[in-house]
Parts: C-alpha cells; sequence; structure tokens
C-alpha cells in the first residue's frame, strides 16, 4: 500500500475499500478488486475470473501495472 494514499480513519469506518492495480501501459485502465482497509483480498470470495486477473496483475506490477493502491469507495 501506498502510504500516501493510506486510507483516513473516518473512510477505515464508513466503507469498503478497493486495491486498484493501475496500468503503467494504458492511462486510465485499472484492475480493482474489494479489499479490507489494509488491502487484503478474500481470494475465496473471488469468482474465478476475478482470481486470475488479480494474480494476473500481482505478477506483473512493475512491468504491466503500478504497485497496488487502497482506495476508499463510497456510496453514491
Amino acid at each position: 500500500m501506498n502510504a500516501n494514499h493510506a486510507p483516513s480513519s473516518a473512510a477505515r469506518t464508513r466503507g469498503s475499500f478497493e486495491l486498484r492495480f493501475r496500468s503503467l501501459c494504458q492511462d486510465g485502465r485499472a484492475l480493482a478488486f474489494s479489499c479490507d482497509a489494509d488491502g487484503r483480498i478474500d481470494l475465496d470470495r473471488l469468482s474465478d475470473r476475478a482470481r486470475q486477473s488479480y494474480l494476473y496483475a500481482r505478477a506483473l506490477v512493475g512491468r504491466d501495472f503500478a504497485q497496488p493502491e487502497v482506495t476508499p469507495v463510497y456510496a453514491a
């Protein structure tokens, strides 16, 4: 997790979070997965396709994807 983008304590208690892998190859593209405030993903709750995408992004950090960041998700 990037310390500059750490969720505030208010965000930790309010909402859900996602772990975002920003694409280094295509501006504006990213893969995002539901996680807890510390960036932990429950792999057992992901669909097979989402699990494969998560493992793919994690394996290609530094090549195709930036380091993942935990971001709060606010209800609209």
